[in-house]
């Protein structure tokens, strides 16, 4: 915690800081303020070459001045220039305003930098980033004008009594900000070690180092909040019998909820489902894109996303086409003449199938004569595919298109629907009716 004590220094009169501002060593301590400055760009320059991240990370951003890095190489840069100084001249008033200008830009870089790379697009990161610039600003200003002493006792008067401890306005800030900087912390550690984890794998490797990351954050803003509420000076023990109170809510309120989460460290652990497997859940097909651990990401073909709860991958039925081989069986049916060569037709089925890339040839495709319909000689295209997040009514598609061009160009014939029509001609004077048969060919008959 931060105590009034420990407060850096401060200026206690505008009017002497106004003067040593106009003093000629100013200059001195604007040049060596804006060595600092290139000097700082120059290290974080150097750094991103030698690294050449592939993404934007937290220490380098997107810009080279917009990580984590810049800002406090410059403030580190700055501090050790203010303590050379101050050795050697009465006064550095630029120095005095430069570090907490620096000690601010810092907590803002690494707070919403670490809060973009833990929630990403998560609408509550938005107003977290404006509260901690909010406080980091208002904290330097505070600090600068020698007011933080001043507002840090008032704010300590205000008391009220919790059980057998005293709470304060101050004590509850203080708390709050350890709290906050500590869980920062944690998350900056659990985001390195999952971008870590996650770079380059695939398949049941991504899962498990998925479940992994999942539960080292678990781990350490678990850790991270036990530390922060040691720091502001509440008992431990007396969280037991809250633990107690939130064990029975789970169990009667909160049951499907925590049924959810332990449900995506099962999936995870037990990698039944994975990222990248193309799967069927509640008549629902698509391509698991992500596993949270509250809910499963399902992406069809069709562009629509799924949000499925872990508990239903476990308790309800499953298809999972790619689980042990991502390979999938198509098939195809074709309908020729009585009349035509079963030798031909079957090597043009099988050429139409192999000219697709992405049929595979081993296992390679087959055609066979499956069935003597009613209008003809009935035969069926099978073959394999590996890729079946690219579509599969696509590829029937293209080899039905080949199959049709390759038997018009042999004059291979498909046949019409054939019925046959018996009709009942009665005799006036005959006894008995006399049956005709005509064969009817022809597309809607």
């Amino acid at each position: 915690m931060v105590s009034a004590s420990r407060a850096p220094m401060r200026i206690e009169d505008l009017q002497d800081w106004f003067a040593a501002l106009i003093h000629p060593t100013t200059l001195i301590e604007l040049a060596v303020l804006a060595g600092c400055i290139a000097l700082a760009w120059a290290l974080a320059w150097a750094v991103r070459r030698a690294t050449q991240p592939q993404s934007p990370s937290i220490l380098l951003g997107r810009r080279l001045i917009d990580g984590v890095l810049f800002p406090s190489l410059l403030l580190c840069l700055a501090y050790g220039a203010r303590v050379v100084l101050a050795s050697w001249l009465p006064t550095v008033p630029v120095f005095q305003v430069a570090v907490p200008v620096f000690v601010s830009l810092a907590v803002i870089r690494l707070g919403v930098k670490v809060l973009q790379a833990a929630f990403q697009a998560a609408p509550l990161v938005r107003v977290l980033e404006r509260t901690i610039s909010w406080f980091a600003w208002g904290g330097m200003v505070l600090w600068i004008s020698g007011l933080l002493p001043l507002v840090l006792e008032e704010l300590d008067q205000i008391r009220w009594k919790v059980g057998g401890s005293m709470l304060s306005v101050r004590t509850m800030i203080e708390g709050t900000l350890t709290a906050g900087v500590v869980l920062i912390i944690a998350l900056w550690i659990s985001s390195a070690i999952e971008a870590r984890l996650l770079r380059k794998a695939t398949g049941s490797e991504l899962s498990l180092r998925k479940v992994i990351s999942n539960a080292l954050r678990s781990l350490l803003m678990f850790v991270g909040l036990l530390l922060a509420l040691s720091a502001v000076g509440i008992d431990l023990t007396a969280l037991s019998v809250l633990g107690g109170a939130i064990g029975v809510g789970i169990g009667f309120g909160l049951q499907k909820l925590a049924a959810n989460y332990v449900s995506g460290f099962v999936v995870l652990a037990e990698r039944s489902t994975r990222i990248g497997d193309m799967v069927r859940v509640d008549n629902f097909e698509g391509r698991v894109t992500d596993i949270k651990a509250r809910y499963t990401v399902i992406r069809s073909l069709a562009g629509r996303e799924s949000i499925v709860p872990n508990e239903m991958l476990l308790i309800s039925r499953v298809e999972n086409l790619t689980l042990a081989d991502p390979k999938v069986s198509q098939s195809t049916v074709v309908s020729v003449g009585y009349d035509s060569d079963v030798t031909l037709v079957s090597s043009l089925l099988l050429q139409a199938a192999l000219d697709q890339e992405r049929v595979l040839r081993d296992p390679g495709p087959s055609v066979a004569l499956s069935n003597f319909g009613a209008d003809g000689l009935e035969f069926t295209v099978s073959y394999w595919i590996a890729d079946p997040e690219n579509g599969q009514m696509n590829l029937r598609s293209q080899i039905n298109v080949a199959i049709l061009q390759a038997l018009r160009v042999h004059g291979i014939d498909i046949p019409f629907p054939q019925r046959v029509i018996h009709t009942r001609v009665a005799e006036a004077a005959g006894p008995r009716p006399v049956l005709s048969r005509t064969a009817v060919q022809g597309e809607g008959v």
